[in-house]
């Protein structure tokens, strides 16, 4: 299996439109701002927990935010 595999994501995209701040989005899912920056910039992929809860927050089905 190929550990190199980058799942994309429209995280800042959703985030802008429902004007919602890296870190408030980061107290919504319990994470830190850096943390949504690295996932935002697709230098770090989301356990599925953490993803799910940032499709709650912003409202999103999953393949509507990630893709890879």
């Amino acid at each position: 299996m190929n550990s190199d595999i980058i799942l994309y994501n429209e995280i800042k995209t959703a985030r802008q439109a429902k004007k919602i701040s890296q870190e408030e989005l980061a107290r919504m899912v319990g994470t830190t701002r850096q943390t949504i920056i690295s996932i935002e910039k697709n230098q770090f992929n989301p356990s599925a927990k953490l993803a799910l809860l940032i499709c709650i927050a912003l409202d999103k089905k999953f393949e509507e935010l990630f893709h890879f």
